[in-house]
């Protein structure tokens, strides 16, 4: 974009300037794919951070989705709701926890979940969390997320937090006091770069938390709803938490965000404890309902293969740019030495038709769909390759 065409831009938008967006309008959505206000195509390697995973205009979603507005909007919470009550029962059957809240979000599922470990810690307010981490932009949840360059101008924060390296147990147990009541982790660390943490790090934490009657926090918004091959990345581990936080992929593009908790915790949850007027809303809950259909072993043992032949040709492609590729399932980062540009490779291969992310320092966050196909990696790696050896 040219500097005038930039400031007609920034001059004319009614818009906040708080995102650094991409000059390109998408307007429509086929499956992997999505097109441009000219008309051009695109292979959907981001799935608007991890949220189709069924890819765009999916069938069954679309038309869960058209049957449930012709219907009904919206009526709060006031009122019982059935289709919450089916999505609840199949979250508590995946999970092995007992309690379900809605909400829109993901932050807003965090936020939750820090007001319900306080309520069950009943004078423990402490949460120890990773840096790193990330959990939301609101004040409590982003206090919670140990991004120094996040809190820029939003002193003073929300109270009750401690930080702790990421993958480190014994650091956490280090920060244990009288006032803890829960660590709160992202199995994966998404937004620094997907960092995944040594094998037995969340069994380790999970023990430490019951030795000191703690509870533990799991942030599935990114991980969750079968994008590392499992339905849940803690699955991974053998754990059950006490608190998951859910987002993103779980209606497939439209706002809806959960916490699942065991019935202790839910047991301090009266009426008026915490609600949400929007939480849960019809429409959202019947795209979420068919997508936890769609989430069963077939799709989650896809992810995991893809994902491995995707990271293992990038592996192959042995360039001396590329410092790392980790990851689970369909939830890939691509580490490039400081020599590359990660906002230019991403830049680069939007204007040769794949949208891909970038997180972290120099990483390339890649999060296709679940629908995706070998072919369609392929055609990734061809641009890929094309771009990084240029």
């Amino acid at each position: 974009m040219s500097n005038q065409k930039q400031l007609q831009f920034e001059t004319s938008s009614a818009l906040l300037k708080n995102y650094s967006r991409y000059e390109v309008e998408f307007v429509n959505g086929e499956g992997a794919y999505l097109f441009d206000t000219n008309g051009k195509k695109y292979l959907d390697f981001l799935s608007g951070i991890a949220v189709t995973g069924f890819g765009h205009n999916h069938p069954l979603i679309t038309d869960a989705v058209k049957e449930q507005a012709e219907k009904l909007f919206h009526v709060s919470n006031l009122f019982q709701s059935s289709g919450q009550e089916t999505l609840a029962e199949k979250l508590v059957n995946h999970s092995g926890l007992d309690n379900v809240f809605f909400c829109n979000s993901g932050t807003e599922a965090n936020e939750a979940a820090i007001k319900f470990a306080r309520k069950w810690g009943q004078g423990r307010f402490s949460i120890i969390t990773a840096i790193g981490g990330f959990h939301g932009r609101t004040m409590g949840s982003l206090s919670a997320s140990a991004q120094y360059k996040l809190w820029d101008g939003f002193a003073p924060l929300t109270p009750g937090f401690s930080y702790v390296p990421f993958n480190d147990v014994e650091a956490i147990e280090n920060s244990i006091d009288d006032n803890t009541v829960a660590v709160m982790l992202e199995p994966i660390q998404g937004e620094s770069g997907i960092n995944v943490p040594s094998e037995d790090y969340l069994n380790e934490v999970k023990e430490l938390c019951s030795k000191h009657n703690l509870l533990f926090i799991i942030d599935e918004v990114q991980t969750g709803m079968g994008r590392t091959g499992k339905m849940f990345a803690f699955q991974w581990e053998n754990i059950k938490p006490d608190i998951i936080t859910l987002a993103k992929g779980l209606a497939n593009g439209l706002p809806l965000g959960a916490v699942i908790c065991t019935k202790e915790i839910g047991y301090f949850l009266t009426p008026g404890s915490h609600g949400s007027t929007f939480g849960g809303n019809p429409i959202a809950v019947a795209s979420a309902n068919v997508v936890l259909d769609l989430l069963d072993e077939e799709c989650f043992e896809k992810n995991i293969l893809l994902g491995e032949k995707l990271k293992e040709e990038i592996y192959s492609l042995n360039n001396k740019n590329i410092k790392s590729v980790r990851g689970k399932g369909l939830m890939i980062g691509v580490e490039f030495k400081s020599n590359l540009s990660t906002k230019k490779v991403a830049a680069e291969l939007l204007e040769n038709g794949v949208v891909a992310g970038t997180a972290g320092e120099n990483v390339l966050r890649l999060l296709p769909p679940f629908i995706i196909t070998e072919e369609e990696i392929e055609l990734f790696l061809k641009e890929f390759t094309y771009i990084i050896n240029k």
